[in-house]
């Protein structure tokens, strides 16, 4: 069967820290070069023809950091998600944001959900950012919604709980790459990731660029996608 193209890339955005210390600047401006690397990959989708685009930009554990860094995280979030829909309008970007934002700071959390209205209706490209994310959260609480709604067990199918996930409508991810050579994921997206192709490059999140993306789709191309079959 003729390989279908990628249509659902997800990234775990690795490596900022460690691209800073090997240039002896400080840790934080990795974050800050993170960011442009999002956006470049953002910019190379688009122009691949990439349809819908995850990124695990802080999750869920990630709060036991040192509090410079994590207020840090959180400036970066409010500027360049909460103050960016010019942006993403620009480029027919629709944003989503999984995660729980009860937990984040309200003015933060408004800004994300003022960004996800303001470009519901664009149709270029879908970008989903996983923020304050764990995928076993996600399921517990598609869990807690389905028996909320009073769900019969005979009625509790796969797709049912796909329904109840932050990714509901959404096709599950085609490649999941983690960047900076590290080869786990780390609680990310556990339920749509069972049939996804893995890829690990060796470099560092903030040096990710077109390249990058070319690499990504190459790689994916050579892959055998038989699910059990």
């Amino acid at each position: 069967m003729e390989q279908q193209p990628l249509q659902h890339l997800a990234i775990i955005l690795d490596g900022n820290r460690r691209w800073a210390k090997e240039r002896g600047m400080p840790t934080l401006l990795g974050h800050k070069e993170g960011v442009e690397a999002v956006k470049r990959t953002i910019d190379a989708c688009i122009k691949y023809g990439i349809k819908y685009f995850t990124v695990y930009a802080f999750s869920t554990e990630n709060w036991k950091r040192a509090e410079e860094e994590v207020s840090y995280l959180m400036r970066l979030a409010l500027e360049n998600i909460g103050g960016g829909t010019n942006y993403f309008n620009e480029r027919g970007v629709r944003v989503n944001i999984f995660g729980k934002l009860e937990n984040l700071d309200k003015k933060l959390s408004e800004a994300m959900q003022k960004t996800v209205v303001e470009t519901k209706d664009n149709q270029v490209l879908t970008f989903n950012i996983c923020f304050n994310y764990g995928g076993r959260m996600e399921i517990t609480e598609a869990v807690k919604k389905i028996i909320n709604a009073q769900k019969k067990s005979d009625e509790v199918t796969e797709e049912l709980i796909s329904s109840y996930l932050y990714s509901a409508t959404q096709p599950d991810p085609d490649m999941i790459v983690r960047t900076s050579g590290e080869m786990r994921l780390s609680n990310f997206l556990p339920w749509q990731g069972i049939y996804s192709e893995l890829y690990f490059p060796d470099c560092h999140w903030p040096d990710f660029n077109e390249d990058k993306v070319k690499e990504v789709i190459a790689e994916f191309a050579k892959r055998q996608r038989r699910f059990g079959k």
